[in-house]
Formats: structure tokens, sequence, C-alpha cells
């Protein structure tokens, strides 16, 4: 029997394929406008902390912070995104949202030059 072929019939053709890749896509694209609106409040937040950091002269880069928000974003990831797989993706908004404070700082130091 195994050297048998057997010519399987697809479980769904090609235009349900695609009507279903369609409906999905939409679906991506939904979430994906979620997403920027959530990266965009959390950027305000950013730079609120911006303000703050510029008017105590903290430094801008905290590494205890960010160690706290990858234990944070662990705890709250249950999958199916992997805990490394979260972190890469974490680590690069935490690092755009850095380049914001930054140049709020040289915006506000060229704003105070005038």
């Amino acid at each position: 029997m195994a050297s048998e072929h057997r010519h399987e019939v697809p479980l769904v053709t090609a235009e349900e394929a695609r009507t279903r890749l369609e409906e999905f896509r939409v679906l991506i694209d939904d979430v994906d406008r979620r997403l920027v609106a959530l990266l965009n409040e959390r950027t305000r937040v950013v730079e609120e902390i911006g303000r703050v950091k510029r008017q105590a002269q903290f430094p801008i880069y905290e590494p205890k912070r960010e160690d706290q928000v990858f234990a944070n974003i662990t705890q709250a990831n249950h999958g199916p995104l992997t805990p490394d797989a979260v972190r890469r993706i974490f680590e690069r908004i935490i690092d755009e949202m850095r380049t914001i404070q930054k140049l709020r700082i040289i915006e506000s130091n060229s704003d105070g030059d005038q």
C-alpha cells in the first residue's frame, strides 16, 4: 500500500483559497492599523517621559527599566510568539522610542538657542 500513489483531492479549490486568503488579509490589515495606533499611543507616552527626563537631566537609556519592560512583555506573552520573538520585536520598538527621545532633546535644544 505504501508504494501506491494516490492523487488526493485538494481540500479547497484555488478560488476558495484566494477568497479565504483575501478575508485573512483584510483581518491582518485591521490588526496592523490597530498596532500602529497602539505604537503611536506608546510614542506619545514616551515623549512625555522624555520631557520629564530632560527637565530632570536624566539619561535616556535606562537598562534596568528596559529589563522591566522585557520581563513584563514576556510574562504577558502566551503565544504563539516565542519569548525570544517578542523580545526582539520590543528591542526594536524600544530602540525607535529612544531615537524619538533623542530627537526631541535635539529639537528642544534648538528651540532654546533661538
